[in-house]
């Protein structure tokens, strides 16, 4: 057999890939799951958009290659959308770069700015793809510890301390993933200052601010962000399109042109009807928003209550579409407590652990569950 490139030695497989292949067995055997562990929206998109996709396969070129930077009217689209919700100006033309979905930025963004040896800041709880996407370019991990106590906010004092000489990247996202704490502009303006004063290029991975969220920010609404921030969004979890694989990052003309040379021999453009699927979205209206918080609100408050039958506490003014719940003292690890309730109550949650150390003595909840399940899981407590 051929041996594997030694990179794969940095990485495990993702831990979602392993446990649901797990839960799919025990699916197979005839168990009752009830999955929620991933946030994938379980909602269809608006009527809109699946109109606009399915008018778009027969227009002409719509089954050819495609720009490596998306159609000129999506880049429109999100920028009509960032000045709208953000008050964001970006030119659509340099300083926009539609993705196939945030994951792949993840990976590009790293490709364009890393060496191997470089330093990378990564949140600690955090997304896991920051950690292995950056041991897979060679880069080094270099957590910061979050807190509930400082509200998941990385303690600045103490980072600068550190030897950040070697730091190229710093990953955050506000609002944050796993816990849904959100950051003020007072507090992205010290992180704005933090990596100017370090020489870092600072990234927000931003794609919760539509859900349950009462005052969306992008930190490049910010002033002085577009000289050391990018920012990463996508249309998954806002519009319920996470199977379409819809993203974009924005910035600095010079950050996206060097994202763009390693997109264009990546991939051969995002599908046409996609795309037209992407600029409905864009341009829903507030009702769309408003509908999706009731229903994300109504699941929430279920959800409350199977978290109090658990003895769990939690934010209830945390955003997006988790619950984070602290579990109990004394209470066993968070990937055997939640092993217990799957192999006992036929319910799968995800254990806090795998967003890093800090997430030991938390379980996460998707409000991805359709409300009967939520109420059936209930009663199996």
């Amino acid at each position: 057999m051929i041996h594997t490139a030694e990179r794969l030695k940095t990485v495990e497989e993702y831990y979602f890939s392993k446990k649901l292949r797990e839960v799919r067995g025990l699916i197979a055997d005839g168990k009752p799951i009830i999955n929620m562990g991933i946030g994938s929206p379980d909602l269809a998109p608006s009527e809109e958009v699946m109109s606009s996709i399915q008018n778009s396969i027969t227009e002409a070129g719509a089954h050819q290659y495609q720009s490596y930077q998306g159609l000129p009217e999506l880049r429109e689209a999100i920028a009509g959308f960032y000045k709208a919700k953000f008050g964001v100006t970006a030119d659509p033309s340099s300083e926009i770069l539609p993705l196939m979905g945030s994951k792949e930025g993840i990976m590009h963004i790293s490709m364009a700015f890393l060496n191997e040896g470089d330093e990378v800041l990564i949140p600690n709880p955090g997304y896991p793809t920051y950690i292995s996407v950056t041991k897979l370019m060679g880069g080094v991990p270099k957590l910061y510890d979050l807190y509930a106590k400082n509200g998941w906010f990385p303690d600045l004092e103490t980072l600068q301390q550190q030897d950040l000489s070697k730091v190229k990247l710093m990953w955050i996202s506000y609002p944050h993933m796993p816990t849904g704490a959100t950051a003020n502009r007072e507090q992205l303006l010290k992180l704005i200052q933090f990596a100017k004063k370090n020489n870092i290029l600072l990234v927000n991975d931003n794609p919760y601010s539509f859900v349950l969220s009462n005052d969306p920010i992008s930190i490049l609404s910010l002033p002085g962000a577009k000289e050391v921030a990018l920012e990463l969004n996508s249309l998954s979890k806002t519009f319920n399109m996470a199977g379409w694989r819809v993203g974009m990052v924005l910035g600095d003309r010079d950050y996206v042109n060097a994202i763009l040379k390693v997109k264009s021999n990546m991939d051969s453009g995002m599908f046409y009807g996609i795309q037209k699927g992407a600029i409905a979205a864009l341009n829903s209206g507030e009702d769309w928003f408003n509908s999706l918080d009731k229903v994300y609100q109504s699941r929430r408050e279920l959800l409350f209550s199977l978290v109090d039958k658990l003895n769990c506490t939690y934010d209830k003014n945390a955003v997006g579409m988790f619950v984070w719940a602290k579990l109990p003292e004394g209470a066993l690890t968070s990937e055997k407590f939640i092993d217990n309730v799957l192999y006992e109550k036929n319910i799968f949650i995800a254990p806090g652990t795998i967003f890093g150390s800090n997430g030991e003595g938390y379980i996460r909840f998707s409000l991805c569950v359709k409300t009967n399940k939520i109420k059936e899981a209930l009663d199996r407590f």
